[in-house]
């Protein structure tokens, strides 16, 4: 169920549902499926690079986890639980790997509060919200319960910043979590590209993120787009480079290459934060409706 002042519009795509649609679940309605259709029209690999950012998911997150020590999880535009989720990944390697969801959309905290599991010793818990109200994420009670910020905290941005066509705002929201986050934090990013695809199928693409078009805000980044989005931030390697191209050896190993994946992965890490978590920004009138 919605929780009170949410309401669910079934007559819309929405980033989430369309997503579930790609993947081939069943949480979606006939107006995502719609989307999802339209798309794949004029990118036929779509369903296919869907999965392959479901993967890349689970490497990042069981390498953070299994090679970097991280315990805390935040991942924002978390999306509809598909398994493994990141608690079943992080905890395998830890129990105790506590993990908060954020995302705006309504059915999305439905399915996340009825269906999202912990191992006993960690935490797995919901909070609606997303990018353009990350102060009151950080300062939330329950999310600091759960959450020490005083030691680093992996943030998942995965299939996110796509939805989030201002470079501004989406500059301002990873600058944000850079100077919220304690050093030692880190940031993973996916994010759609037509870097691959010719022009011409990059255009039509692009005009289904026309304001006119019904699907919704989205924006593609090149390469140097993408790059100048996590200045700031120190990347790891191997940088900024396609999904199937991030760490291949790891599983879930990729199954396509990187011309039908369409989209860039990215391990960051946060070096230097300058206030504490919890403190105010400058952040407020910004929006941003994002999905994984």
């Amino acid at each position: 169920m919605t929780q009170p002042g949410e309401w669910l519009d079934l007559t819309r795509p929405q980033a989430a549902r369309r997503y579930d649609a790609l993947l081939g679940g069943k949480d979606n309605f006939e107006s995502d499926r719609a989307s999802a259709q339209q798309i794949r029209q004029e990118l036929p690999s779509v369903d296919l690079a869907a999965r392959e950012l479901r993967r890349f998911l689970e490497r990042v997150v069981h390498h953070l986890a299994a090679d970097c020590g991280v315990r805390q999880f935040l991942d924002i535009g978390c999306g509809l639980p598909h398994a493994p989720n990141v608690p079943e990944i992080a905890q395998a390697v830890d129990p105790t790997t506590r993990v908060v969801y954020v995302d705006p959309d309504p059915l999305v905290g439905a399915h996340a509060r009825a269906l999202l599991t912990s191992h006993p010793d960690g935490a797995a818990h919901f909070r609606s919200g997303g990018l353009n109200d990350l102060d009151a994420i950080l300062a939330d009670d329950t999310v600091r319960d759960l959450i020490d910020f005083t030691k680093p905290v992996a943030v998942l941005l995965l299939a996110v910043l796509h939805f989030v066509p201002d470079d501004q705002h989406a500059y301002d929201a990873l600058d944000h979590l850079r100077t919220a986050l304690p050093p030692g934090s880190y940031v993973a990013v996916s994010h759609v590209t037509f870097d691959p695809l010719s022009a011409d199928q990059a255009d039509r693409l692009a005009k289904l993120a026309d304001p006119g078009a019904g699907h919704g805000p989205f924006r593609a980044r090149t390469h140097d787009q993408l790059t100048a989005l996590l200045d700031g931030l120190e990347l790891l390697e191997p940088g900024v480079v396609s999904v199937v191209d991030w760490h291949p050896d790891r599983e879930p190993r990729p199954q396509i290459g990187a011309d039908q994946a369409v989209a860039y992965g990215a391990l960051t890490l946060i070096t230097l934060a300058t206030r504490d978590v919890g403190q105010p920004s400058t952040q407020e009138g910004q929006t941003a409706d994002v999905a994984q």
